[in-house]
């Protein structure tokens, strides 16, 4: 933080629903995973959701280090080939934005306007951290482990490379680690090339892309992006809770063909099949249940594919639709913890941690509007 400047409040706020030419910068530099791609079991790296903060780093893989150090008793300097030659490790991970679903919170705060488009899942490819923190030998008075990343930016007044922390005792979980690749193809420049941070069941914000730096300290870390920012409160003078582990969600593949731009989707008679994913960070996912009333009543899907410990895992539904009309379909989670997702949300000043279910809106009619032909050839 420079001299002199204080914290300001993460976000302001919006009273009414139009999206203001921040948010839209924000919102054009960004991007949400439509929701027809919860059909892959693994998300195509261009569907995935991004948020970056500040610029995308250009990197020179030759010149790139990345060091270790700080509270420790062995500092080491890598290169990206010596990281790449260190034991790998492949994991199904999703990610998820700790901001997902901010834009259907009222007033909106104002910040990156997510509906609930804001996740992802991936194959990354990496080597285990908790080897590096061995090797290093953090000193008996070690008490964090702070990442840092080549962006650098303003935010709220405050000049900072973007870093988070851990605890040395969640650092050394066996399941961290850090990737160079994802879905068997080298990181992309705006997923971290040439390596990030991968915390399995944590909120995206802990995933620290471009890592240049990987610091043990004797002291809690305090920088913007670790407080303030990703913490749930009501009110601007108190600090809150910490965004941590993902809540329970679940999405629908949203059925039928929609209307271009209220997203409405239409439907025809007949059996339908809901399909969707669930995750949580905290614990595997062991209900899902489906509504086609708005959230009154509610019937258990079928589950399938499990993706393991960190990955969603696939769910569908038969719905006979006898009744032509206007539906609105849910779907939400239970995990093994035994948290369910709310149909409401505590508002919260950040807009963070919003896991209301979700709702489609669908128009059933006795068939769906006909295809037109092709206009002068053109498909």
């Amino acid at each position: 933080m420079r001299a002199g400047v204080q914290p300001e409040p993460v976000h302001g706020l919006s009273s009414g629903p139009d999206i203001t030419l921040e948010e839209l910068q924000l919102a054009a530099r960004n991007h949400s995973m439509p929701l027809e791609a919860l059909q892959y079991a693994m998300t195509p790296v261009g569907l995935h959701y991004l948020l970056t903060h500040f610029d995308i780093p250009r990197v020179d893989p030759a010149e790139w280090r990345l060091t270790i150090g700080g509270h420790v008793r062995d500092p080491i300097t890598l290169t990206l080939e010596d990281v790449k030659g260190r034991p790998a490790v492949t994991r199904a991970v999703t990610l998820e934005c700790a901001g997902n679903g901010r834009a259907k919170l009222s007033p909106r705060p104002l910040s990156q306007p997510w509906l609930f488009e804001a996740v992802g899942n991936a194959e990354w490819t990496g080597t285990p951290l908790r080897p590096l923190l061995e090797a290093v030998a953090p000193l008996d008075s070690a008490v964090e482990v702070v990442f840092t990343g080549l962006d650098r930016g303003v935010q709220a007044g405050i000049e900072q490379h973007y870093e988070r922390s851990l605890t040395l005792r969640e650092a050394s979980r066996e399941d961290l680690f850090l990737a160079y690749a994802v879905n068997g193809q080298p990181l992309p420049p705006q997923h971290g090339f040439p390596l990030r941070l991968v915390v399995p069941g944590w909120y995206g914000m802990t995933h620290v892309k471009w890592l240049r730096s990987i610091t043990v300290v004797n002291r809690p870390f305090r920088g913007y992006q670790q407080e303030p920012a990703y913490h749930v409160t009501s009110r601007e003078d108190e600090l809150g809770e910490p965004v941590t582990r993902i809540l329970p969600r679940s999405l629908m593949v949203p059925p039928g063909i929609p209307d271009f731009l209220p997203r409405t989707r239409q439907l025809g008679l007949g059996t339908q099949v809901l399909e969707g994913r669930a995750w949580s960070g905290q614990g595997r996912v062991v209900r899902v249940e489906v509504s086609t009333d708005g959230g009154r009543s509610w019937a258990d899907a079928e589950l399938g594919e499990d993706g393991g410990d960190f990955a969603w895992q696939s769910w569908r539904y038969t719905w006979v639709v006898a009744a032509e009309g206007e539906y609105e379909l849910c779907c939400r989670a239970t995990d093994a913890a035994g948290s369910v997702q709310p149909l409401t949300t505590r508002w919260n000043t950040q807009g963070m941690c919003n896991n209301q279910v979700q709702r489609i809106k669908v128009v059933v009619g006795e068939q769906l509007v006909p295809v037109q032909p092709p206009v002068d050839g053109i498909p």
